[in-house]
């Protein structure tokens, strides 16, 4: 079994997830509210989120260097450079469109855009019919979809957990903060985890970097 030597300074860790399957959704917690989230969306203009990344899945492990150009209200690119000079990718995410092309490790870096874009800090999930919320003290938790399709949490105001549920499994889930993030794989057993080194204001972007690879 390969085993990641700890990067110093990480943050975020993998928490323990039981191995063989799936775990099974759990029903809500709190008292019934109405349907309305805290706004989430990328905030106006244009930004450079500098990132470290580290994979790890049953296959491959790597680890190395990124950055997100973002653009409000919908559109980011991501780049990705593997430690050592041994490698890039990158991927361009617009609207509910994402493209990523390259080799295998890339689409493994890269998440469904619902889970990017909560990285980034925009809730952008696919419409389904029917939503049932729960408030708990300062968690609010929602269940989209019927069946569920989507589970979302936020403390307060802030978007912390999205979770893709199949057959009433979650299937994979991402966390954030305002360090980083962490995805995990649950069947694939395959982990990604973001530290933010930096945030910069930019100025607008250069049209080109929009354009398919």
């Amino acid at each position: 079994m390969k085993k990641l030597v700890p990067h110093r300074g990480w943050i975020l860790l993998l928490g323990a997830v039981v191995a063989g399957c799936a775990p099974r959704l759990k029903p809500l917690q709190g008292s019934p509210a109405p349907v309305r989230f805290p706004e989430n969306v990328l905030q106006p203009g244009h930004r450079t989120v500098v990132f470290n990344w580290e994979l790890d899945d049953s296959e491959l492990d790597a680890r190395g260097t990124g950055a997100a150009r973002v653009a409000a209200p919908d559109s980011a690119r991501l780049d990705f450079f593997v430690s050592g000079g041994l490698g890039s990718g990158a991927a361009l995410l617009i609207g509910d469109s994402l493209t990523a092309p390259g080799g295998d490790m890339v689409r493994r870096l890269v998440p469904p855009a619902p889970l990017i874009w909560a990285t980034l800090g925009r809730l952008a999930l696919p419409a389904l019919p029917d939503t049932e919320v729960r408030v708990d003290g300062s968690v609010l938790r929602a269940d989209i979809g019927r069946p569920v399709a989507w589970r979302i949490t936020f403390h307060g105001d802030t978007l912390s957990r999205v979770e893709r549920v199949k057959n009433g499994r979650i299937v994979e889930w991402l966390e954030r903060s305002a360090s980083g993030s962490r995805y995990f794989h649950t069947t694939a057993r395959r982990s990604l985890r973001i530290e933010i080194t930096q945030v910069n204001e930019s100025a607008p972007f250069d049209a080109s970097i929009w354009h398919p690879f």
